[in-house]
C-alpha cells in the first residue's frame, strides 16, 4: 500500500486563488497550453502562480520545461523547492531530485519526508533508510514512509522495531504494519494489531480480510467481514475473491448475490475467477447478465474461454466485441493471438496483426515473439520470417520460436542454420534451444547431426541435459529404426525416463513393428499416466496392425473398464474468417455434408485414375475390406480437405489442421489429391506440418 503526500500548500489571497485554480484545473486535463496562456496573462505573478505552473509541466510528464520555470523564478520559497522534488520523483527522477534537495536553502519536514518517499517509491530502501535516520524532524507520515520500505523489501522485523519506535501512530501505519505481517503469512501478530487499534477504517478491516483470505483461512475471512461495520466494493470483492481462489465457487455466486452494488470491476474479477475454476457457462452468464462492461469486462470473458481451451467461442466474441464499436486492447489481442494460434486461424492472425501495428505494440519483442509463433502455427513461415527478420536485437525467445518454426515444418537445414547464426550473433542457447534443434533432426533424420549437438550440449554450450532433450533423442533414433540404440540410451538417463521419453519409444516402436519394446514402452507409460489413452491406443494400433486382433479389444476393454476415453479425430479449416469443424466419421452436422460428400466422390475417381489404393492396415478393427475402405473414406482430414478445394480459391493453400497424427493412408491420399487439383495443401497435425504439392510432402515421407 502506498502513501502519498499532499507537498503543495496553499499561501495564497484572494486575487491569487481563481487564477492558480485555473491553471490547476488545466493541468488536471493536461491542457498544458492552456495553462501556461492563463500564468502568462498574469498581470503579476505570484509565488503561488508560478508553484502552479511549475507542477503543470511535471504532472504532464515534461520535466524539463517544469526546471527551466523554475530557474526563472524571481522569487522562491520553500514550498517552491518542495513541489520541484515532488515533481521529479513523480517522473521517477530521484537522482535529479536529490540534487536540488542538496542545493535547498531550507529544508522543512515536508522535504525531507518528500525525498524518503522518492528513494521508497524507486525500491532504493537503502538510501531511504539512510536519509530518514539523517532527519532533524520527523512526523507520522515521514514515519509511516519508512515503514512502508521496509515492508516493501520484506524486513519485517526491522519494520517492527520502526513500528514500536513511533512516537505517534496513525490508522494508516498500524495497517501498513497489518499488511505486512499478513503478506509473511504472520497472521496471528497481523491479527494482535488489528484488535489492539483505537479506531478502524474501511481499509483496516480489507486489509485484515484479504489477508485471511491470501493464506488460505476464508471462514475466517468470512467471519470478520460479517462484523465490518461499513463495506465497500473492495471488501465484497476481497471476499469474494477469496471464495474463488479457494474453488468455492458456489459460495462466491451466493455473496456475489448478495452484494448491494455489483461494480464492474467485481464483475470482472468473477468472471476471471469463475475461468479459472472451469466454471466458463456461469463466467458467461455473470457477462451477459451485466448491462454496463468496460474493455476489462471483454478481455476477462476472451482470455477465460482462450485458457480453457473453448477457442471458437474466443474467436466468436472477439468478431461481437468489433461489431458492437468496442476496440480491443493489447490483452485482448494478445489471448485472440493465442487462439489464431492454436486454430491455426491465419485470417484473423493476420486482422490482429493489423491491429498490433495500428496500435504500435508490434515494436514489443514480447509481441513479436507471439507474432512469429502464431504464424509459424498457421502455417506460415514467410511471414514469420519477416516478423523475425525486422528486429535487430532478438531475444532468446525469438530465435528459439524460429528454430522450433522450422524444426516443426520439416526444414531442418533451415533450423541448423538459425541456430547457427543464434550463437554467431552472441545470443547464448539455452535448454528450449536445444528442445527445437534435437527436434529439427529428428523430424528429418539427421541422426549424426543430432548426435553430435547432443554431445557437446553440457561441453560446449554449458546446457545440462533433461528429460526432454533425452526424448527428442529416443525420437530421433527411433525413427531412424535404432530403436535398440534409444532403448539403450533410456537405461542411460541420469534421471528418471518420464512419460513423453516412453511415449518417443512407443511411437518409435509402432513405426518399426517392434511388439516386444513396444509391450514394455506401453506398460511404463500406463504406470506414469494410468488415465491417458494414447498408450491404450498405440499399443492396440500396433496389435492391429499385425493381425492380433484379440490382443487389441484386449486393450480397448481395458480402457472402457478404467473409464480412459480417446479424443475423436476432428479435424478444421478457416474458410472467409470462419472455422469449420469436421469429426472422424461423422460429418452429417455441417450444413454442406452433401456438397462435401459429392466432393470426396470426385476425388475418389480421380485418385484411383491416378493410381490410388487404399491401404487397409490403417483401419485398425476386425472389418471386412469394404468396411475399411468406408472408414477411410470419411476420415476427417479428407473432409476437411474436400471443403477446401470447394470453398478456398484457386493460388491459395488450403490449410487444415488435425488434432491427432495423420494416418498413412490420408497422407499417401493428400499427395494425390494436391497433384491431381494442381492445389498447396498444407495440414498441421498433432506432431507436425505437413505441406502437399505436386505429389510429394515436405516431410518426404520421413514422419
Amino acid at each position: 500500500m502506498q502513501f502519498f503526500l499532499d507537498t503543495h500548500r496553499a499561501y495564497s489571497t484572494g486575487f491569487a486563488l481563481i487564477p492558480r485554480s485555473r491553471i490547476a484545473q488545466f493541468a488536471r486535463v493536461g491542457q498544458v497550453e492552456n495553462a501556461r496562456k492563463v500564468f502568462d496573462e498574469l498581470p503579476q505573478k505570484t509565488v503561488d502562480s508560478w508553484n502552479s505552473i511549475i507542477a503543470c509541466y511535471f504532472q504532464n510528464n515534461q520535466p524539463n520545461e517544469g526546471q527551466l520555470l523554475f530557474n526563472k523564478m524571481p522569487v522562491k520559497n520553500t514550498v517552491s523547492w518542495n513541489g520541484l522534488i515532488a515533481g521529479y520523483i513523480k517522473n521517477g527522477m530521484v537522482t535529479e531530485a536529490r540534487k536540488f534537495f542538496d542545493k535547498m536553502p531550507e529544508r522543512n519536514v515536508v522535504s525531507w519526508t518528500a525525498m524518503v518517499r522518492g528513494y521508497v517509491e524507486e525500491g532504493m530502501i537503502g538510501e531511504a533508510e539512510s536519509l530518514f535516520w539523517l532527519m532533524p524532524q520527523k512526523n507520522v507520515v515521514s514515519w509511516t514512509v519508512m515503514l512502508g520500505g521496509l515492508i516493501q523489501e520484506g524486513r519485517i522485523d526491522e519494520a517492527r522495531r520502526l513500528y514500536d519506535m513511533m512516537p505517534e501512530k496513525d490508522v494508516v501505519a498500524r495497517t501498513n504494519m497489518i499488511a505486512g505481517y499478513c503478506k509473511e503469512g504472520r497472521l496471528n501478530e497481523a491479527r494482535e494489531i488489528f484488535d489492539e487499534m483505537p479506531r478502524r477504517n474501511v481499509i483496516s478491516w480489507t486489509t485484515m480480510i484479504t489477508g485471511y483470505v491470501q493464506n488460505n483461512r476464508v471462514d475466517v475471512a468470512r467471519k470478520l467481514f460479517e462484523v465490518m461495520p461499513v463495506k465497500n466494493e473492495v471488501s465484497w470483492t476481497a471476499m469474494l475473491m477469496g471464495y474463488i481462489q479457494s474453488g468455492r465457487t458456489e459460495a462466491a455466486l451466493e455473496l456475489f448475490e448478495a452484494m448491494p452494488v455489483k461494480s464492474v470491476v467485481t464483475c470482472n474479477a468473477l468472471i476471471l475467477g469463475l475461468g479459472q475454476n472451469g466454471e466458463v457457462p456461469k463466467a458467461r452468464g455473470v457477462f451477459e447478465e451485466m448491462k454496463v462492461k468496460d474493455d476489462g469486462t471483454w478481455n476477462a470473458m476472451i482470455k477465460v474461454y482462450e485458457r480453457k481451451g473453448f477457442e471458437l467461442q474466443a474467436l466468436d466474441l472477439f468478431i461481437l466485441m468489433q461489431i458492437e464499436g468496442i476496440r480491443p486492447k493489447f490483452p485482448s489481442l494478445i489471448s485472440i493471438l493465442s487462439v489464431c494460434a492454436r486454430l491455426a486461424s491465419l485470417d484473423h492472425g493476420r486482422q490482429v496483426h493489423a491491429q498490433l501495428v495500428k496500435s504500435q505494440f508490434d515494436i514489443d519483442v514480447y509481441v513479436a515473439s507471439v507474432l512469429i509463433t502464431t504464424y509459424i502455427k498457421c502455417g506460415d513461415l514467410v511471414r514469420a520470417k519477416l516478423v523475425f527478420d525486422r528486429f535487430s536485437s532478438k531475444d532468446s525467445v525469438m530465435w528459439n520460436s524460429m528454430i522450433s518454426g522450422y524444426a516443426q515444418h520439416g526444414l531442418g537445414e533451415e533450423a541448423l542454420q538459425i541456430f547457427q547464426s543464434m550463437f554467431s550473433s552472441g545470443m547464448v542457447p539455452d535448454d528450449i534451444t536445444f528442445v527445437g534443434v534435437l527436434t529439427a533432426c529428428s523430424y528429418t533424420g539427421k541422426v549424426k547431426e543430432g548426435l553430435e549437438i547432443f554431445e557437446s550440449m553440457k561441453s560446449e554450450y554449458l546446457v545440462e541435459p533433461k528429460t526432454e532433450h533425452y526424448a527428442c533423442m529416443v525420437d530421433l533414433l527411433g525413427r531412424a529404426g535404432e530403436v535398440n540404440e534409444a532403448i539403450n540410451l533410456i537405461g542411460k538417463m541420469p534421471m528418471e525416463a518420464d512419460a513423453v521419453v516412453w511415449g518417443s519409444l512407443l511411437g518409435a516402436c509402432r513405426t518399426h513393428a517392434k511388439l516386444d519394446l513396444a509391450e514394455v514402452a506401453a506398460k511404463k507409460l500406463l504406470q506414469l499416466e494410468p488415465e491417458n489413452a494414447g498408450p491404450y491406443i498405440l499399443l492396440s494400433n500396433i496389435y492391429a496392425s499385425q493381425g492380433k486382433w484379440s490382443d487389441a479389444a484386449d486393450m480397448r476393454k481395458n480402457m472402457r473398464a478404467r473409464c480412459v476415453k480417446k479424443s475423436p479425430g476432428s479435424s478444421w479449416i478457416e474458410v472467409e474468417k470462419r472455422v469449420h469443424v469436421f469429426t472422424t466419421g461423422d460429418s452429417r452436422a455441417h450444413p454442406e455434408h452433401a456438397m462435401i460428400t459429392g466432393m470426396l466422390e470426385k476425388l475418389g475417381v480421380l485418385l484411383r485414375e491416378a493410381g490410388y489404393n487404399p491401404d487397409g492396415s490403417f483401419v485398425l478393427h476386425d472389418v471386412d475390406e469394404e468396411e475399411k475402405l468406408y472408414s477411410l473414406r470419411y476420415h476427417s482430414e479428407k473432409f476437411a480437405v474436400a471443403y477446401g478445394l470447394m470453398k478456398v480459391p484457386k493460388g491459395m493453400p488450403i490449410r487444415v489442421m488435425k488434432n491427432l497424427r495423420v494416418c498413412g493412408d490420408c497422407h499417401t491420399a493428400i499427395k494425390l489429391i494436391a497433384k491431381v487439383t494442381g492445389r498447396e495443401i498444407i495440414l498441421r497435425d498433432a506432431n507436425r506440418f505437413h505441406h502437399f504439392k505436386d505429389g510429394f510432402c515436405s516431410c518426404r515421407d520421413y514422419w
